[in-house]
């Protein structure tokens, strides 16, 4: 149950420095995921992603790439020589921005995630700033069928949509899903739309992305590995 536990969890390197990523990935010796972000990757680029592969760790590269279709191929491209394992771009580029992005994994082991609407969002937010007007479920479940139709492996959505998505869009696809919290945290911070691990686990989601209440931990190993227990205790 372990090993299937630990390739469930993402890491989410949300830190500015490098001694945090090498304190984290040193403490947390059972990890196999870590995600790199916006806010790491501006600060060390590829290096980070290189130290974390070089023990055989895996990389979920979260940039959500957005842009006109040659330009995000091209990002994708560099994505793919750098070795991650996962990367994400933003499902509101469309359908040929996707389309030529998987283009650029095919043959390889890369897996292309897109993002739908952020867990940081509610509907009143979707309505009144982005122009989005359907429910959060309804956007989600739109965008995700355009993007896995399009050629994406599968979808970033919040817990909340999991079994919409396994509902109502057929065939295999990955769920990867931030926003979950342990049943010992009690803080959301800034996400909308939160649930406990396993229940994200037990709905679909292939992978749960996991940070503060890891990072924040006064002892890291010790939260990762209460993470470990609490799920493998509940599916």
């Amino acid at each position: 149950m372990s090993k299937f536990v630990h390739e469930k969890i993402v890491i989410g390197l949300d830190v500015s420095t490098f001694e945090e990523v090498e304190a984290i990935l040193s403490l947390c010796r059972n990890a196999l995921w870590f995600k790199v972000g916006s806010q790491l990757f501006t600060k060390f680029g590829p290096s980070v992603v290189e130290f974390i592969r070089k023990d055989g760790r895996k990389v979920f590269l979260d940039l959500k790439f957005h842009d006109i279709p040659n330009t995000v191929k091209n990002a994708v491209s560099s994505a793919v020589e750098l070795g991650v394992d996962l990367l994400t771009l933003h499902s509101l580029g469309g359908r040929k921005m996707i389309a030529q992005a998987r283009e650029v994994v095919e043959g390889t082991s890369v897996k292309i995630l897109a993002v739908t609407v952020l867990t940081s969002h509610n509907e009143q937010e979707l309505r009144n700033e982005i122009g989005i007007y359907e429910s959060v479920g309804d956007a989600v479940t739109r965008l995700a069928k355009m993007a896995i139709s399009a050629g994406a492996h599968g979808v970033v959505c919040s817990p909340q949509e999991i079994r919409i998505l396994r509902d109502n869009i057929q065939g295999e696809f990955m769920i990867v899903t931030p926003g979950v919290r342990p049943a010992w945290e009690k803080e959301a911070y800034d996400q909308a739309r939160v649930m406990t691990p396993s229940e994200a686990i037990k709905l679909g989601a292939d992978k749960i992305v996991i940070a503060r209440p890891i990072l924040k931990a006064k002892n890291p190993s010790e939260a990762y590995n209460k993470l470990v227990e609490e799920i493998e205790n509940e599916l």
